[in-house]
């Protein structure tokens, strides 16, 4: 009797043991907070392809409306990763930023995801930079962001401080409506967000890598104590984030891109998601294959802020900002 309940209970116990191996390994949540638009495209082909979920990951993504609510929500630790321009972490490190926060940042790029893509869109009227003189622009925040970039291709067309207003008012998204609903006369737009006003007539005055250069615009975001303490979902979402990269640079899966792009914006057409794909796919801008970072374009950053940040300081040590070891481990093979 003794041995029969003896070999019940070794049963039950073993049956316990495999139910326990078997039984599914919660996904890891990490909160990604980034600008609204197409350029979150990879982010849909990770979640639409499993890349994520093939890291055990469970990727919430929330919009913001601004760099400043983006930079203190990561801050804050409401969020863990954040999609932003480069130039957005080297001017709160460098405490240049729109505002102040709570403790000092400890900012850094882990991956990028586009370089080139920033154009200056006006309206059809207006003819050059030049013209712009005397007028009120629309930007993200003052401090940060592309208004870099504005102030410096304003400068380049002879046009100094006092000879124009720059005026926050938020993200890319934001910006492309006023510019459309008549708001502003000019603002800078980030692909693909600049073929809507295009196709509608607004004029192009400036692509940015043709007058200024190489240049790095949206990377993977996040603190470096966040990053130590989840290292492994730090590399599982770089390692998606990547792969889903590579999968939009091949040509045989624009349909499919186009496909997901609709997905996630309904209200565009089937050809305006195509040309958007084709944008953000570009061979001298667009998505960079395997996250690399540009380092040309990073010292461009570099050199703008240089020049207009404020308080003013030379900047060119790019290690402050970046940090590529989450990179090679997600891409090691």
């Amino acid at each position: 009797m003794k041995s029969r309940l003896l070999v019940v209970a070794l049963c039950a116990c073993m049956v316990a043991m495999v139910a326990q191996a078997q039984a599914p390994t919660p996904a890891t949540p990490v909160r990604v907070i980034t600008f609204p638009g197409g350029a979150n495209l990879p982010l849909w082909v990770a979640e639409t392809n499993g890349y994520f979920a093939r890291e055990g990951l469970a990727v919430k993504v929330s919009p913001t409306p601004n760099s400043v609510v983006l930079a203190q929500s990561l801050m804050k630790g409401d969020q863990d990763i954040a999609l932003s321009s480069f130039d957005n972490i080297v001017g709160y490190q460098e405490g240049q930023g729109e505002v102040s926060l709570d403790a000092p940042p400890d900012f850094f790029a882990f991956m990028a995801l586009s370089h080139g893509t920033v154009r200056l869109v006006a309206n059809a009227d207006i003819a050059s930079i030049a013209d712009l003189k005397g007028k009120t622009l629309a930007v993200d925040t003052v401090a940060t962001g592309y208004a870099m970039v504005l102030i410096k291709l304003l400068s380049q067309a002879g046009l100094k401080d006092g000879d124009y207003r720059l005026e926050a008012i938020g993200g890319t998204g934001v910006r492309a409506r006023a510019l459309m609903e008549g708001k502003t006369p000019a603002t800078i737009l980030t692909t693909p967000l600049e073929l809507a006003p295009e196709a509608r007539g607004f004029r192009r005055l400036a692509n940015v890598i043709d007058v200024i250069g190489p240049y790095q615009t949206i990377v993977g975001m996040a603190r470096r104590s966040w990053a130590t303490a989840n290292r492994t979902a730090l590399v599982g979402f770089t390692r998606a984030t990547v792969n889903a990269i590579d999968w939009l640079l091949d040509p045989a899966n624009r349909a499919e891109a186009a496909a997901i792009y609709r997905k996630n914006l309904p209200d565009v057409s089937e050809a305006a998601a195509l040309g958007a794909v084709a944008a953000l796919t570009g061979a001298r801008e667009g998505l960079q294959r395997g996250g690399a970072f540009d380092h040309p374009g990073i010292a461009t950053v570099l050199a703008i802020r240089s020049e207009f940040g404020k308080p003013q300081k030379l900047l060119t040590d790019s290690s402050r900002y970046v940090d590529e070891t989450y990179l090679r481990a997600a891409t090691a093979r």
